[in-house]
């Protein structure tokens, strides 16, 4: 009888708060489960560095950009390391998928992600796979979302279509078809925390973020401020679309309209949490499918403000976390690196063409294997 597979995960995303960590076991039949997990906060100078080199106009030079692809690499190395202490089986996991931070997205051209795989094999011992987005993008895609074939391995259902939303920096769907028939799609909506996170941090001293969104819910939708960020053409623009803090960073989108001086602060917080309501709704929304269930994921899924309204906006769709189908939210995304990183081990794809635009599904990740 065949047994069961163990990968390690490794994710810092576009909100580049830290790395999430996990061990993800896959039994024989195909069922997944997190049996070990650990998340290592970034140092606040190491995500202010990486928040303005992510803003991807920021300028930096060829030695800085280094020391930081070689720091983000160290502490990738930190974070499996202590999931390896405080996990047994984390020893025993076949393989490493590592995303690194994304600095640089700019489809159909290329992506960027930092963090020196070479540095997590040397310090673990055992094979690395990086790099998971050029290669679909080599052949027409948009290396982007990457994570929907692993939500259809994980929550598809037999019978009826599902969509999950991961609620990150940015926000992505995947649309699950039942697993009798249906095409796998899925794209990013436009933004998700990344926007209220910035201006948080603008208007509080003490680092953090909106709680609960407790200080958006404070405030009042700035209704014509809304229609001009409604406007963006990425809103209106069809899949395969993807898209990164270098497009939805505050610059741009209060160059479509900016909040004028006499704007309360917590108004245009709960007006910019609308946004991400509404593009997300509007993903839902177009298309002649109705889903049995949205699955919520990422750092969002706790926003407990923005789920009401998604909630509010989605009814009577049912709005869950994933955990309710079985792996947290916040390990997701770690686990689809972990489930990615076997499947370039056993040369299958990790990129859906019908997700992403490219010529064909793509192989994803570069393997840095041990010596021999």
């Amino acid at each position: 009888m065949a047994s069961p597979r163990l990968a390690m995960g490794l994710m810092s995303g576009t909100s580049a708060d830290g790395i999430d960590a996990v061990v993800l076991r896959i039994a024989p039949e195909g069922a997944m489960r997190i049996v070990g997990h650990h998340f290592l906060p970034y140092p606040d100078s190491l995500r202010n560095a990486l928040l303005d080199f992510g803003s991807e106009e920021h300028r930096i030079s060829a030695r800085d950009m280094a020391a930081l692809d070689g720091r983000v690499g160290d502490l990738y190395a930190e974070a499996a390391q202590a999931l390896c202490a405080r996990c047994a089986e984390a020893e025993q996991a076949e393989v490493i998928g590592m995303h690194g931070q994304t600095v640089c997205h700019t489809p159909p051209d290329n992506s960027t992600q930092i963090g020196n795989p070479a540095r997590l094999l040397a310090a673990l011992g055992r094979p690395v796979v990086a790099d998971f987005r050029r290669a679909d993008m080599a052949f027409g895609g948009q290396g982007a979302p990457l994570a929907p074939l692993f939500h259809q391995a994980a929550f598809a259902s037999p019978t009826h279509w599902r969509a999950v939303i991961n609620l990150g920096g940015i926000a992505n769907i995947s649309w699950l078809p039942p697993r009798s028939s249906g095409e796998l799609q899925g794209y990013d909506t436009g933004p998700a925390n990344g926007l209220m996170d910035a201006w948080f941090s603008q208007h509080h001293t003490a680092p953090g973020f909106d709680r609960n969104g407790a200080w958006a819910r404070s405030g009042t939708i700035l209704a014509p401020l809304l229609e001009q960020w409604l406007g963006d053409p990425f809103f209106q623009q069809a899949p395969p679309k993807s898209t990164g803090r270098g497009t939805f960073h505050l610059d741009r989108v209060f160059a479509l309209g900016a909040p004028d001086e006499t704007s309360a602060p917590e108004d245009v917080q709960r007006t910019l949490l609308e946004l991400t309501v509404r593009s997300v709704v509007k993903a839902v929304n177009d298309t002649d499918t109705t889903p049995d269930r949205v699955l919520l994921c990422g750092g969002g899924a706790y926003n407990t403000f923005l789920v009401e309204r998604l909630s509010a906006h989605l009814a009577p769709i049912p709005v869950l976390p994933t955990g309710e189908a079985g792996i947290a939210v916040e390990h997701v995304e770690a686990a689809a690196m972990a489930w990615l990183a076997l499947r370039r081990l056993d040369g299958l794809p990790g990129a859906a063409a019908s997700v992403t635009g490219a010529r064909c599904d793509a192989v994803c990740g570069a393997l840095y294997a041990p010596p021999v």
